[in-house]
């Protein structure tokens, strides 16, 4: 019989799906507001992650990594309802560690390999066009809270704005989008590469899905002196995205990463995005 090792009592969902899939834990679980994550082993010995979604936008992302079906993404082992059993990332590059060691421009170059993966035709994803609720949202609606609240923040919240109705009304190279690329969300998996995880499951433009690695890993990061410029440059020399079209969508997601900062009322965070978004918009291009 497997052994399940000690577990917290309090977890009794955790609980049942270890039970239920004859998992082992090897290590605490994690517990915020959206989800529960928790490294196990499989009865086969597979080293994997359980993950219980708390909120819609974790079941939807789950369903989009079973559909991906392990091209760019960590592979789905099983899923049931809120449960996700992942394959776990077992290799030793980190992301962040490259960019602390120096390594910015290829952990830059990494993200955007990766996403390229992603970026598929949502055609080629039958089950999305399906009854029911969609299952990618459109960037138009990802956008509501900016538009919502464009006049009440800083000018640039208007500025980007204006930039995101004029590119939502013109998108280009529409395909399925993570939707949170940063540098936590692309792990290394040994064998099997760099793949991400966590997808919000967005659709639109893929310029968008480029401009949150710019702001990562760290706002205090993003700010250094010449380094957004640098990793700006780094993204179009991989992508050859149209510079121009780039910024203003980097205004854009600056603006409205300052607005969730803001109603969430995380005015420091709100401010230094702000910062990004200002510097973003007077790149010489």
């Amino acid at each position: 019989m497997t052994d399940f090792g000690p577990v917290d009592p309090g977890h009794h969902a955790d609980v049942e799906w270890l039970h239920r899939w004859r998992l082992r834990p090897e290590g605490d679980p994690q517990t915020t507001a959206s989800s529960t994550l928790m490294p196990v082993r499989t009865d086969d010995g597979q080293p994997a992650m359980l993950k219980i979604a708390h909120v819609d936008e974790e079941e939807r992302g789950a369903e989009l990594l079973e559909l991906l079906d392990g091209r760019g993404v960590a592979r789905v082992l099983r899923r049931e309802g809120r449960a996700l059993l992942l394959e776990r990332a077992t290799g030793r590059r980190d992301l962040v560690r490259m960019v602390l060691d120096g390594d910015d421009d290829d952990a830059t170059r990494v993200i955007c390999d990766a996403a390229a993966l992603v970026h598929r035709d949502p055609a080629e994803l039958p089950t999305l066009t399906g009854a029911g609720e969609p299952l990618l949202v459109p960037l138009e609606t990802w956008f509501r809270e900016l538009f919502a609240h464009a006049d009440d923040l800083d000018p640039l919240h208007r500025q980007g704005a204006d930039f995101a109705d004029r590119l939502l009304s013109s998108q280009r190279d529409e395909r399925v989008l993570h939707g949170d690329l940063h540098h936590g969300n692309v792990l290394d998996f040994g064998d099997r590469g760099w793949l991400v995880i966590d997808p919000k499951g967005l659709v639109g433009e893929t310029a968008f899905d480029y401009c949150n690695l710019l702001c990562n890993p760290s706002h205090a990061r993003a700010l250094m002196p010449g380094r957004l410029a640098r990793q700006f440059a780094v993204v179009v020399g991989v992508t050859a995205l149209p510079p121009t079209r780039l910024r203003e969508w980097l205004v854009a997601w600056c603006a409205l990463s300052s607005t969730w900062f803001a109603i969430a009322d995380d005015p420091v965070h709100a401010e230094s995005v702000t910062r990004i978004g200002v510097t973003a918009a007077d790149l010489v291009l």
